[in-house]
């Protein structure tokens, strides 16, 4: 797995509707590292898709760790027991597709990136089992606080970043984990949170964030019902 491709994003028809702005391509937008497409039944993140060069090769690779696929036309979807619960799937993939142009906003104000994807977990060493085992992601973070109630994981695939928020649980196994929400990343924090502010959205002032130097913002709706963060600064972990 090279990168991260696209996320999926389920909702209603309306919803749906909605999300698939007009200069969306095929119901699919594209940021500068990564795309959202968008779909009809269930509510929220639908699921991660994972680029490969070869997807044959990728599918031979993964079974042999012991995370088995099936394919479905042009994806391998992964077994759901293998990555406990967290909807995984691989496409071919050779060029990035180029970002969405921009609508009514400058360079500045715009969602540049994700910054990375939250997964749940209550079984944090399962966790790290798998994302730096068969997923072969490289840990960047391992990170607890007592404020904060939870322990951040941080995996990085080439060009994508995940974080698995962990939430303590006696026992080894737990319950699955699950996709859960989303973090972007503005060149400039202020303007980003006046244009949505001006759109109708609902979001929460800029805060300074857990990373020293970042500031960050909550957007409240038009989400899709995925918690959503957008990010600024240059605060790195």
């Amino acid at each position: 797995m090279t990168s991260l491709d696209h996320l999926s994003i389920a909702g209603s028809a309306a919803d749906v509707r909605d999300a698939a702005w007009t200069h969306a391509v095929n119901g699919r937008l594209q940021t500068g590292n990564v795309g959202l497409t968008f779909g009809v039944g269930g509510n929220g993140l639908s699921s991660m898709v994972f680029a490969t060069s070869d997807l044959d090769k990728a599918s031979r690779l993964l079974e042999r760790r012991a995370v088995p696929g099936e394919r479905k036309g042009d994806r391998l979807v992964l077994s759901r027991e293998a990555t406990h619960g967290v909807p995984i799937e691989l496409c071919e993939r050779q060029e990035r597709a180029p970002p969405s142009p921009l609508a009514g906003s400058d360079e500045a104000a715009a969602i540049s990136t994700l910054d990375h994807i939250v997964v749940r977990t209550a079984n944090p060493e399962r966790a790290i089992a798998f994302y730096a085992g068969p997923a072969r992601a490289r840990s960047r973070l391992d990170r607890s606080n007592p404020a904060w109630g939870s322990r951040l994981l941080f995996f990085r695939c080439r060009r994508s970043c995940g974080r698995d928020r962990a939430r303590p649980q006696e026992g080894r196994v737990g319950p699955p984990d699950h996709l859960w929400g989303l973090s972007w990343r503005t060149p400039d924090i202020a303007q980003a949170n006046a244009r949505l502010k001006a759109a109708g959205i609902d979001v929460s002032e800029p805060r300074d964030g857990r990373r020293p130097g970042s500031q960050v913002f909550t957007v409240k709706n038009h989400t899709e019902g995925v918690p959503t963060l957008v990010i600024g600064g240059i605060g790195r972990w």
